[in-house]
């Protein structure tokens, strides 16, 4: 899956090993590298089916987040990314064939979304 990150800062820490130990401590930097490297060898989001399935726990956020998804990091923190250029159809009868179509994502932001 191709993986892209829009936020600087976010790309500094995902990018530079160095970096995201000091912002998010050696296990996190560890989980987050983990993380990133299985995106990238998905071939889709598919890969992840089914929703909140250990390790990752891929699914999809609800309310005003939905469109977007989230993997596990260190508890209680998740990495949130969205689909590029996917519009979330009307009719969600089959989620699996939905993310065997998302193919890229945009990683947004390392955050408890629990809070």
């Amino acid at each position: 899956m191709l993986v892209m990150v829009g936020d600087n800062k976010l790309r500094k820490t995902v990018e530079d090993e160095a970096v995201a130990q000091k912002q998010l401590g050696v296990d996190m930097a560890k989980k987050l590298a983990l993380r990133i490297a299985a995106l990238k060898a998905a071939g889709s989001l598919a890969d992840f089916w089914p929703p909140k399935t250990p390790p990752e726990r891929c699914h999809e956020l609800q309310g005003a987040d939905l469109g977007k998804f989230t993997v596990d990091l260190k508890q209680p923190y998740r990495l949130i990314f969205e689909p590029v250029d996917e519009k979330p159809p009307q009719d969600r009868s089959n989620e699996q064939e939905r993310w065997s179509l998302i193919t890229q994502i945009n990683l947004l932001s390392i955050e408890d979304t629990h809070e």
